[in-house]
């Protein structure tokens, strides 16, 4: 039979044994892989983390738009009858080209006007030489000359205005009809009139005519996005038209005000357009990078571990490897930003640390 002292002394030692081995296998977990392999641990590479503001890549949703200081809308000044249309949808036109007839009694009545006018101007003026002559044969007083030459100055400011009321209809072709003109260089965007069709003052416009060498670009800004947003920012913009191609610009503009309908601001870039692949109303993709002015600890994203819903990276210090769990902050392609669990300086293991974790995590 086994004495209580003896007993006791046999407690004591497996205790201490169970102590000693825990210790042993804690060891062995923090330097297990250092330890077996040495070459391995000699080949991992580490890097420190870093602590500055962080940057942060977005990606917004935008579409081409027309410059508007480049578009213009022609609306009828007269009720009529579109007579003969000389331009297509998607057509290049020139200033001045001729792009419309339109037959109107409105325009037939200052046609007659300006005829009226004209007539009006002759006789004035066969007045007025007779008049001269016969001031010089001392036949009429110097009020009378004076009047006479007033009449043809009447006259004439009636038939110029007549003429310029005509001119902003177009070219006059007689017979109630006028040749509507291109108000600016351009591309048809919008056509609403064929031959035939009837137009009026109170309508559509007839056509839309945009200089499209130059576009805007409009991007969709959401409320947590704005810390990210200033004007001037370079953006890089590409379309699913043009894979690969990235067209530059800055952002010129951000509207102050919510649109009411998407619930977002309005960033505008103006881009040129030259070559026209940039078509309105074309979906694009702006991609900018965005700075805070608050600083975290920075990691190379590829040394994340991600594990039971939760991220982790490995740290190497003088006792081993470690695991350490980290909570995000932000990321911008390469770089993660550590909100906790990390001090900027840890040297942290950029490859082959899911080896290194899952050896870890087994003891």
């Amino acid at each position: 039979m086994i004495s209580k002292p003896t007993m006791k002394i046999l407690y004591i030692t497996s205790i201490a044994l169970l102590l000693i081995s825990c210790s042993e296998k804690e060891t062995k977990a923090e330097n297990n892989t250092e330890k077996h392999n040495p070459s391995f641990a000699n080949n991992i590479k580490t890097i420190k983390a870093t602590s500055g503001n962080q940057n942060e890549e977005l990606t917004l949703t935008g579409k081409v738009d027309y410059d508007p200081d480049k578009v213009i809308n022609y609306i009828s000044l007269v009720n009529g009858i579109a007579d003969r249309s000389y331009f297509s949808l998607g057509d290049k036109v020139q200033k001045g080209q001729v792009l419309l007839d339109v037959r109107s009694s409105d325009l037939s009545s200052l046609q007659a006007d300006a005829v009226s006018a004209e007539s009006d101007v002759k006789i004035a003026q066969r007045e007025l030489l007779t008049a001269q002559s016969l001031y010089e044969d001392n036949m009429l007083s110097e009020k009378e000359l004076l009047e006479a030459q007033a009449k043809v100055k009447q006259a004439q400011a009636t038939y110029n205005k007549i003429q310029s009321d005509m001119g902003v209809h177009g070219i006059n072709k007689g017979n109630g009809m006028f040749s509507i003109k291109s108000p600016m260089t351009g591309y048809i965007v919008t056509k609403n009139v064929s031959s035939g069709s009837t137009v009026s003052t109170d309508g559509e416009p007839l056509f839309t005519v945009a200089d499209l060498s130059t576009v805007w670009i409009v991007a969709n800004v959401y409320a947590s996005n704005l810390q990210f947003v200033k004007e001037g920012m370079e953006v890089d913009i590409t379309t699913l038209s043009y894979p690969g191609e990235i067209f530059k610009g800055k952002i010129s503009s951000l509207s102050q005000i919510f649109d009411p309908e998407e619930k977002v601001l309005k960033a505008r870039i103006i881009l040129d357009n030259k070559d026209l692949k940039l078509k309105p109303e074309m979906s694009v993709v702006i991609k900018l990078k965005g700075e805070t002015f608050y600083e975290f600890v920075s990691v190379p994203t590829d040394a994340l571990i991600f594990d039971d819903d939760r991220y982790f990276v490995i740290v190497k210090d003088n006792e081993g490897f470690k695991s350490k769990e980290v909570q995000l902050q932000g990321h911008n392609r390469k770089i993660t930003y550590i909100a906790s669990g990390l001090s900027a300086g840890d040297d942290i293991v950029v490859n082959n640390q899911l080896l290194i974790y899952a050896g870890l995590k087994e003891n």
